[in-house]
């Protein structure tokens, strides 16, 4: 007579047959191994990962970025305090033509003491603008001053070496200075002012708007040549509105409202299942080729490179000026934008046509206007600034943090 067998009783036959050498249990315990032990204590430190462990870290992180900060700010200070001065103009901008190609158009407020924001973002373009050297004779820097009071120290220091519009300086403008504006607001006009004074004073081919807190990378001048001449020389980046130099990395991950990198992200897998599935079949000694095991290799590679952060894979891209992305704009942020001059005309007419409020800035209002004027914008990956601004000039922060 027949015993019926229970289901655990079943399972547990099935299990003792598998063996070491069985596909799934190998790829079960690779699993195991990669996302439970080797993953989370290689990637525990790296702000922008899933594993990161924010209770651990943050805090600490937080006050060396701050003291490093303060040290970078303290040698931007020496830097220019042994400049020899150029009655006005940075001794690196040659001036080689009377109508510049590209006028950098740096956007300050006085913020946080003993950070020198500005010095250190305008320090890093002269050094940069050096190395670049002749190739970089039609660029120029501008300080754009929009600090309501006398008392913005460095803006003045670096009046020696850069030529500054001082927004506030004695004279009414045609923003309204009216003090109840809200900072929001205040904040739009004050960028309009400083991209029409770029306009205005050098007729230049494009203007890119850096905020004071927004420092170049090493390659952003290579990059932006690349982009500009190659590039957008392209039907369908020729009239974009703006080009952003900057996303936020917490922002970067393929999970995101971003249909691009969904795409993106498949592409992922696509190549590196195949590959991973070769180098597995090849080490396990198994013959042939295994659908299965692709895709498991596929899902293995995206699940990994999204959970240990997107954008530090983006860091590979840096390689060679031409790997760089260049893919739709989303509404945050506005640290670096660049604008093709007749574009940077329209954008002005559009920002005086919406009022900017505490959940409507003005990188929302750019945003939106993209679709309501049928416009189109673009964002370059990875990022060609660096924000070390913990302290904004929209809020009080006490208590500043990476995240």
């Amino acid at each position: 007579m027949r015993t019926s067998t229970s289901p655990a009783a079943m399972l547990f036959r099935r299990l003792r047959r598998l063996s070491w050498s069985s596909t799934a249990v190998q790829l079960f315990i690779l699993t195991v191994v990669t996302f439970g032990l080797l993953a989370p204590l290689a990637c525990h430190r790296l702000l922008h990962s899933y594993f990161y462990l924010r209770h651990w870290h943050l805090n600490q992180m937080s006050q060396d970025f701050l003291q490093q900060s303060l040290k970078e700010g303290e040698a931007a200070l020496h830097y220019f305090e042994e400049l020899p001065s150029a009655n006005g103009s940075v001794p690196i901008v040659w001036q080689a033509t009377p109508r510049p190609w590209l006028v950098i158009t740096i956007i300050t407020v006085d913020r946080q003491p003993g950070f020198h924001y500005v010095l250190q973002v305008v320090s890093q373009f002269h050094r940069l603008l050096q190395q670049c050297g002749p190739q970089c004779e039609g660029h120029q820097l501008f300080l754009c001053n929009v600090e309501r009071s006398v008392s913005h120290i460095d803006a003045k220091l670096l009046s020696k070496y850069v030529p500054v519009a001082n927004r506030y300086e004695g004279t009414e403008d045609d923003y309204g200075d009216d003090p109840s504006t809200n900072s929001f607001e205040k904040e739009k006009q004050d960028y309009a002012y400083c991209l029409e004074s770029s306009l205005q004073t050098y007729n230049p081919d494009y203007v890119l708007m850096v905020e004071d807190d927004a420092v170049p990378e090493e390659q952003i001048f290579p990059v932006l040549e690349h982009l500009l001449r190659a590039r957008f020389s392209e039907p369908h980046l020729r009239d974009a509105l703006y080009l952003k130099l900057y996303h936020p990395e917490r922002l970067q991950h393929y999970i995101n409202p971003e249909p691009m990198r969904i795409l993106e992200w498949l592409g992922v897998g696509m190549l590196l299942g195949p590959l991973l599935t070769w180098i597995y079949m090849r080490f396990a000694s198994r013959p042939g080729f295994s659908w299965p095991v692709m895709l498991f290799f596929s899902l293995y590679s995206m699940g990994l490179v999204e959970l240990v952060g997107r954008h530090y894979f983006l860091e590979l891209r840096r390689l060679s000026p031409s790997l760089y992305s260049v893919v739709p704009a989303s509404q945050c942020c506005t640290p670096a934008m660049l604008f093709p001059a007749p574009a940077a005309r329209r954008t002005l007419t559009y920002l005086s046509q919406v009022y900017c409020h505490q959940g409507f800035g003005k990188d929302m209002a750019l945003y939106s206007l993209l679709r309501a004027k049928g416009e189109r914008a673009y964002v370059v990956e990875p990022n060609l600034v660096k924000h070390i601004g913990l302290f904004s000039s929209l809020r009080y922060n006490f208590h500043p943090r990476l995240l």
